[in-house]
């Protein structure tokens, strides 16, 4: 029995209506957006946004230190230019040692010089107000004891040293100081150079008994009187560590050395 044409014309039509609504749907299923990660801390599905890489930093490269010459620059006072002897004493003030010098000083009724470290300075300044009231002689050792500062920019030494004349000054205004001693004699004709151009000259010695190494007051005695002549100038430590050896010869050595030559201050 053939179809009636009605019934075709309208399962035609069914079929096409169907087809038509399959094709929107796979459209819309393939326009639509990508999810996209939520930023919602409180989410447990939210993924965190990495923080941005930090830029490389290039360091200043260090200023390179000139070489240590290997013989003393020129322009060095190495003696007193006199018969009497000079007692210098390095690395203070330090209030421990320091008093005990200049005690032993006062009853011997003879003057030294005292090289002076400018952070010690700043700490002790009622030190230096007396060994300037009791008649001493000031000398520069720098700031910070810096074996090195021969070694660096010009700019840098001139720093160093302006700042400890500023804070000797500062203890006690106008205050002389006549020296500059560089620390471990380690000297360079820069160091010795910008000294001269604000007003100090550059004071080494010829005697180092080498107290700092702490030997017995009896070693550090002979070693002062086997190194000495008329004119010389005796390195020892005020400052810097336990000097009580140092304290121990002190009385002897001074003794010795004001009847042999005469104790006096370089000029």
């Amino acid at each position: 029995m053939r179809p009636r044409p009605v019934l075709a014309v309208a399962l035609a039509l069914v079929l096409l209506l169907v087809g038509c609504g399959e094709e929107q749907r796979n459209s819309r299923q393939v326009a639509a957006p990508a999810p996209t990660a939520s930023t919602d801390p409180t989410d447990p599905s939210a993924t965190p946004t990495p923080p941005p890489r930090p830029r490389p930093t290039t360091a200043r490269p260090k200023p390179r230190l000139r070489p240590t010459p290997k013989t003393l620059p020129a322009g060095l006072r190495r003696a007193t230019g006199v018969r009497a002897v000079a007692l210098t004493f390095d690395d203070g003030p330090d209030p421990t040692w320091t008093p005990k010098v200049l005690d032993q000083l006062r009853s011997a009724k003879v003057k030294a010089t005292f090289c002076v470290v400018g952070t010690q300075v700043r700490k002790h300044p009622e030190l230096v107000a007396r060994i300037v009231r009791e008649g001493h002689q000031l000398c520069n050792h720098s700031w910070r004891h810096d074996f090195d500062l021969g070694r660096r920019p010009v700019a840098e030494i001139r720093a160093d040293l302006t700042r400890t004349n500023q804070a000797v000054r500062a203890a006690v205004p106008g205050a002389e100081v006549p020296f500059f001693r560089q620390p471990g004699g380690r000297w360079t004709p820069e160091v010795v150079a910008v000294a001269r151009q604000l007003g100090m000259r550059s004071l080494h010695w010829s005697v180092d008994p080498q107290d700092w190494a702490k030997p017995t007051a009896p070693v550090l005695t002979k070693r002062v009187q086997a190194g000495v002549r008329p004119g010389a100038i005796v390195l020892m430590h005020d400052g810097g560590g336990d000097r009580s050896r140092t304290l121990a010869a002190c009385p002897h050595l001074i003794a010795d050395l004001k009847r042999r030559f005469g104790i006096a201050p370089p000029r």
